[in-house]
């Protein structure tokens, strides 16, 4: 199955430019803060209203939010659904549907997208707003596309990019709070076809950010992401520590993984969770490549910025990270689509194709990740005859009291060939909780981790 993009505002004429200096000129950058925000998107809404103009995001608490509970209230309880769509209409929606969106509405009955007012949510400190824009006209991008500089820490490196790596880096460098982000019950389920949910995991995990650590001495500058879990159940998998640390120049210093086994009783290095490899602990259903919508080393497919478009993207979450608990979160062999909402948001469209002589599971991925921070965002996958194999979708929420960006809460992997369905990110009644400091590096080792995790 091949995909027609339809309705672009912005061609990716140098989607084929391979830069090593600066991403832009300082009269191009002249734009940031004026017709595009200082993060890059543009500020104003579209002709037809829909989409509604930046202003600065949430940054003020609604009433009944409880700090440091980890579930953030929703700040648009109010909102009716504009209008649904479902399997008898869906093709007059299909240039703002992705091909995900489009089987689902035309397999399942029982499936519709219900589309909110836009709000654009997202908001950031100004601190790293001000490195983004120094970053527009300094951050430069390695000849392979392999790596970015170490002086475009604290900001978004490519602002106003313009390549498909450009745009992919931008969102393995999105930004979330320069401490971490922790939950302990971060539960994984899987939905067959029959409907039937079952937990595969039950995990503490934490996830920090040491790109916008820019404060702490104890790091390694060219690590910028690194993150942990480890299992409280099922029984069988119970104690089993994951941990990834990805590096901002991934020839000079690849992927870190490690993996510890209650009953090896060690920690191994564990060169083999990256690309194609599924996540056992996930059930399988998700790889590696794909944790956070992208993760690791863009060597295996070219990045092809194609241009920007209206869509209708996950949003604004609230309902479905806080409200919607266990067996509720899900209707026969999909999510419940009474938990999600659905906003028209303008997208970077890239579309990766592998290369030739490369092995990966997909011969192609069509990310479509949101102007204002890609913790929004979905892709669809394609196998190697080309027909529509797998999708993803990132469900955001705005930490409004942080601010903490756009956080990808839960994330829905379809496998469209098993009729199997993934969530992650289930924080059940606990949240995701942000600390208030970042941890010591001595305490954020495999050994320590594992001494310290195991025992909760």
């Amino acid at each position: 199955m091949n995909t027609k993009i339809t309705g672009l505002l912005l061609v990716g004429v140098a989607a084929m430019f391979n830069p090593a200096h600066a991403a832009v000129s300082a009269d191009e950058a002249k734009a940031l803060g004026t017709t595009l925000t200082e993060f890059g998107a543009i500020k104003a809404g579209n002709k037809e209203g829909t989409i509604p103009a930046y202003t600065g995001g949430i940054t003020k608490a609604p009433a009944g939010y409880k700090p440091g509970s980890g579930n953030w209230t929703n700040p648009y309880k109010d909102d009716k659904p504009l209008y649904r769509i479902d399997g008898k209409n869906f093709t007059q929606h299909a240039d703002k549907l992705s091909e995900s969106q489009k089987y689902l509405l035309k397999t399942y009955p029982s499936y519709y997208i219900d589309v909110y007012p836009t709000h654009r949510a997202v908001a950031y400190p100004d601190q790293m707003l001000k490195a983004t824009v120094r970053n527009a006209t300094t951050c430069q991008i390695g000849k392979d596309n392999y790596s970015v500089d170490v002086g475009c820490r604290g900001g978004i490196p490519f602002p106003i990019a313009k390549t498909g790596y450009e745009v992919m880096w931008n969102l393995v460098l999105r930004y979330i709070v320069p401490t971490d982000i922790t939950t302990a019950n971060g539960r994984s389920w899987i939905v067959d076809g029959n409907g039937k949910a079952t937990l595969t995991s039950d995990q503490f995990t934490r996830t920090e950010k040491p790109y916008y650590q820019t404060d702490l001495k104890d790091r390694d500058p060219m690590m910028f992401l690194r993150t942990y879990s480890v299992a409280k159940g099922p029984a069988r998998i119970s104690g089993q520590m994951t941990m990834l640390t990805d590096y901002l120049d991934m020839n000079a210093k690849p992927r870190r993984a490690y993996n510890y086994s209650p009953g090896q009783r060690r920690v191994k290095l564990a060169p083999e969770f990256s690309y194609d490899t599924p996540v056992a602990q996930l059930g399988g259903v998700t790889l590696f490549d794909e944790l956070f919508l992208f993760s690791g080393k863009m060597d295996r497919f070219d990045f092809k910025l194609v241009g920007t478009k209206e869509m209708l993207i996950p949003y604004n979450n609230y309902v479905h990270y806080s409200e919607c608990k266990g067996d509720q979160q899900f209707l026969g062999p999909h999510l419940n689509p009474a938990c999600e909402r659905w906003e028209l948001h303008r997208v970077s469209v890239v579309e990766s194709t592998l290369k030739a002589g490369q092995r990966h599971a997909y011969s192609k991925r069509v990310y479509y990740l949101d102007e204002d921070g890609s913790g929004a965002g979905m892709f669809d996958a394609f196998d190697q005859s080309g027909e529509l194999y797998r999708g993803m979708f990132q469900m955001m929420i705005q930490m409004y009291d942080q601010p903490a960006g756009p956080y990808g809460a839960k994330g829905v992997t379809y496998d469209f060939s098993k009729r199997t369905l993934l969530l992650v990110g289930d924080a059940g009644d606990g949240g995701f909780l942000v600390s208030p400091k970042a941890q010591a590096e001595v305490d954020l080792n495999p050994e320590a981790v594992v001494g310290r995790e195991t025992v909760r």
